[in-house]
């Protein structure tokens, strides 16, 4: 099952030199877990509701890679590059397999509530 981490960041005026440097140096840390950026600061369009910030969104082959990634030594070294200049939230999230129905998920849902 797919593991992801979403970030929601707080999109700064100007952009400070170590965050530059953690941009250059994330990659190094993530490619022993298998991750890969799959969303990194794309346009938005706002179909409902409001939305401020970059939306960051990688992807990690399990829940667990992801959360490895996040605690390891090297993602840790690097973090306060980017989180001493730009906040935000930061969510690890797992994924739904390729066979994910929600129609099941809903009917599963509602039985449990009846």
């Amino acid at each position: 099952m797919t593991g992801y981490v979403l970030a929601r960041l707080n999109t700064p005026g100007k952009v400070q030199p170590e965050v530059f440097e953690y941009m250059e140096r994330i990659q190094g840390t993530m490619d022993p877990y298998g991750g890969r950026f799959l969303i990194h600061g794309g346009a938005v369009e706002v179909k409902e509701g409001g939305w401020s910030g970059d939306l960051v969104l990688l992807g990690f082959p399990t829940p667990q890679h992801a959360r490895d990634w996040y605690d390891s030594p090297a993602y840790q070294q690097i973090k306060h590059l980017r989180a001493d200049h730009v906040g935000g939230d930061i969510l690890i999230i797992e994924g739904e397999p390729a066979d994910h129905d929600s129609a099941a998920m809903a009917a599963a849902l509602r039985a449990a509530q009846s």
